[in-house]
């Protein structure tokens, strides 16, 4: 198992919530496009929804097949458990639905293979999320701006 580690690519998680009825699975295509292409491989997935009384559940085969989110049944490494779904629960919105996923790069494998055979280690990683970045570029411009009127008064 040790060696099947060492040939892995980095594993993420993501936590998508999706507004009370908004599970219609229509990003599916996408995902599984990913999944065919080699880009990735689901380890772990798991379907929630929050209550609007605030309690947190798996949602049920019958409940994932409904919403064309299916094919992802069985795909189940054991990561993810009930303090996931705890977890779930404490950000997600009530009456909201939300996918679990754990899936590893495959397309950085022979990159993060390569770095720990050489004795490279991650020492930090983190992800911007769309939001920040376009908020931090829209201040870059406006600071441009600024600095190009101030320029223009000789000030």
């Amino acid at each position: 198992m040790a060696d099947d580690l060492q040939e892995m690519g980095p594993v993420d998680y993501l936590c998508i919530e999706f507004p009370q009825g908004s599970l219609d699975g229509t990003a599916l295509p996408l995902l599984v496009d990913l999944v065919d292409r080699g880009i990735v491989r689901i380890l772990d997935i798991m379907f929630v929804r929050k209550n609007v009384d605030g309690t947190v559940i798996a949602l049920d085969e019958s409940a994932v097949e409904f919403s064309g989110l299916g094919v992802f049944q069985g795909a189940s490494s054991g990561m993810l458990g009930g303090d996931d779904l705890r977890e779930a629960g404490e950000i997600l919105e009530p009456g909201a639905a939300a996918a679990i996923l754990v899936y590893e790069n495959l397309w950085a494998a022979p990159l993060a293979v390569a770095l720990r055979r050489s004795g490279a280690r991650l020492v930090a990683g983190g992800r911007i999320p769309v939001q920040q970045l376009l908020a931090t570029l829209d201040d870059i411009e406006a600071d441009a701006e600024r600095a190009a009127v101030a320029g223009g008064r000789g000030v």
